[in-house]
């Protein structure tokens, strides 16, 4: 499959997916990822969808303890929680990213996009859509030269998806569809204490 006919590398949460929570880390192994996310180590498997089903049933969308499955695409590896938001959370971003990069993208029925950027534990890029676009962060303009063309412009609303096409100009970030039968890493995160919860 060339560039041009693979299509973006997040299209698939350009459909109407009301809540996701996407967490990326450069540079990680899957099981490493999900380790400075906090899964519960019991929990963690290689599993198929099928697998998934049957080892988590009914707390599949868990939102306090949520599972997560995993992929690697590029330099990048990514964990989708099913049902929570933990790598929204200013601490997991921070264990996720120590000695890296990460990126953690949020969408909720509200709808609002997330957007969190993390270097080296320290959260450089932060801001979501409900509002008109007001980065902060320790460089909170450090993405400027993409988000513009995006129209993610100080002071105005957000486009639909731009979000989401800034995660794929900025950093060439992408999530792969399992094959049938396809095992990846999955498991639940432990949950957050009450008071860091995003």
């Amino acid at each position: 499959m060339t560039p041009t006919d693979a299509g973006r590398g997040l299209d698939a949460f350009r459909a109407d997916i009301p809540l996701y929570t996407l967490t990326f880390a450069k540079g990680l192994s899957p099981v490493e990822l999900l380790t400075r996310m906090g899964v519960d180590p019991e929990t963690l498997a290689l599993r198929d969808a099928a697998g998934l089903d049957d080892a988590f049933g009914d707390t599949l969308l868990d939102e306090d303890e949520p599972v997560v499955t995993t992929g690697t695409d590029g330099a990048w590896t990514w964990a989708r929680e099913l049902g929570g938001k933990h790598g929204l959370d200013e601490g997991v971003l921070s264990a996720v990213s120590h000695g890296t990069e990460a990126v953690a993208l949020h969408h909720n029925e509200k709808p609002m996009h997330w957007f969190r950027y993390a270097v080296g534990g320290d959260i450089v890029v932060d801001f979501h859509t409900l509002q008109p676009i007001e980065p902060t962060g320790l460089d909170p303009w450090r993405l400027d030269a993409f988000m513009r063309p995006l129209g993610l412009v100080a002071g105005r609303s957000a486009p639909v998806h731009g979000v989401l096409a800034l995660a794929e100009d900025a950093f060439g970030l992408r999530v792969t569809p399992a094959e049938d039968d396809e095992e990846r890493w999955s498991g639940s995160l432990l949950p957050l204490p009450a008071e860091e919860r995003p």
